[in-house]
């Protein structure tokens, strides 16, 4: 169905409305899908990787499905699984276009930087349909300001301060590592954060950084994860999605501890547990709950961004019996207290939002592992 065909549908939509007494759009006033019928909020999660990451993806995942528990006929989802490869990716924009196109979904959700440019092409063609995007910057003034949009941001950056402190006071080197996906801003709001955490524990710790360059390459993690190791780290955190998984397996065959992200990968990979202390949760799930549930309410502003740190329940440790078994309590109380005084603005987390390319390399360059 090509565009103007869909434009003379919702307006017949519009009309029908009108003449059954039904006025059209929310209580926020933004642009509405046309929903699935039958009281039935539909949502589609369309998603730049798979599912089974035991990670991100699978976070979001489960957010919607525990509003599918929760409102069982009164919400209903669909994921779309589009993969992360370079071949995948010349798919985003058909995809997402044509999500769009069917008129059938009261939002559309997505994330990830590799979705910017497919998302900007699908908001300017249909401004009439809702959209949620996660964990990275939208681009609000580029874009026209469009009001359709809602932009959900995570504050990374804390959590993995406390990932960076804990890890250094482990560390019996005294050097860590980081492993990322793809540099970009998020990826080096953690790290940021990972590295001035690690610092402020223990001023003359060693931070080794290695990018995979992609989400999905796990033998590429862990062969840079090994090399780290080798190069004298004992203690790792995996942000690089599936590709993290290496990172894990380098750590459990070197008997180098690995922190988790985004899921309590420890907790999903029990062959695993023994080289995981804890896990830094990004809860994207969480989030798409909270929002969706705003916007069924329409009480959602479209238009806008939110952030989501510990305050808003968007970040965290996993603190559990697990946790308390591999980590001593003395360094489980000084985390304790930096994440209050996170909380309470005492502590100023680095972001990679407010710092320059030159700034991050600097940072990355004072505790570099040689």
């Amino acid at each position: 169905m090509k565009k103007k065909v869909l434009s003379l549908l919702l307006a017949a939509g519009m009309l029908l409305a009108m003449l059954s007494g039904c006025g059209g759009g929310d209580a926020s006033g933004a642009p509405s899908g046309s929903g699935g019928g039958n009281g039935t909020y539909k949502a589609a999660l369309l998603i730049a990787g798979t599912l089974g990451d035991k990670s991100f993806w699978d976070s979001a995942n489960d957010g919607l499905a525990s509003l599918k528990a929760e409102l069982g006929d009164g919400f209903d989802y669909k994921v779309e699984q589009m993969g992360g490869g370079a071949a995948d990716q010349s798919n985003y924009e058909p995809t997402i276009l044509d999500y769009c196109d069917s008129g059938e979904y009261d939002v559309i959700i997505t994330g990830s930087f590799t979705m910017l440019d497919a998302l900007n092409n699908a908001v300017e063609q249909f401004p009439d349909q809702k959209f949620v995007f996660f964990d990275e910057t939208f681009d609000f003034a580029a874009n026209g300001n469009p009001g359709n949009v809602y932009n959900i941001l995570f504050k990374q950056n804390e959590v993995s301060y406390l990932v960076g402190a804990e890890a250094a006071l482990m560390s019996k080197s005294g050097a860590i590592c980081f492993l990322g996906g793809m540099a970009g801003k998020v990826i080096n709001d953690f790290l940021v954060g990972y590295i001035q955490g690690a610092k402020d524990a223990r001023a003359d710790v060693k931070v080794a950084v290695s990018m995979v360059g992609n989400y999905e390459d796990s033998a590429k993690g862990k062969d840079l994860s090994l090399a780290m190791f080798n190069a004298g780290a004992d203690c790792g955190f995996n942000v690089a999605g599936s590709a993290g998984m290496g990172l894990l397996e380098a750590a459990k065959e070197t008997g180098k501890l690995a922190f988790g992200v985004d899921s309590d990968q420890a907790a999903l990979l029990p062959d695993y547990a023994g080289c995981i202390p804890t896990s830094a949760l990004k809860n994207v799930g969480n989030a798409l709950y909270v929002t969706l549930k705003q916007d069924m309410d329409g009480e959602l502003s479209y238009g806008t961004q939110a952030y989501f740190g510990f305050a808003e329940g968007g970040v965290n440790l996993v603190k559990d019996a697990h946790y308390e078994e591999m980590v001593p309590e003395n360094i489980r109380a000084a985390v304790d207290e930096m994440e209050a005084k996170i909380s309470a603005g005492e502590i100023k987390v680095y972001s990679s939002s407010t710092m320059s390319t030159e700034e991050i390399e600097s940072l990355k360059a004072s505790v570099a592992l040689q």
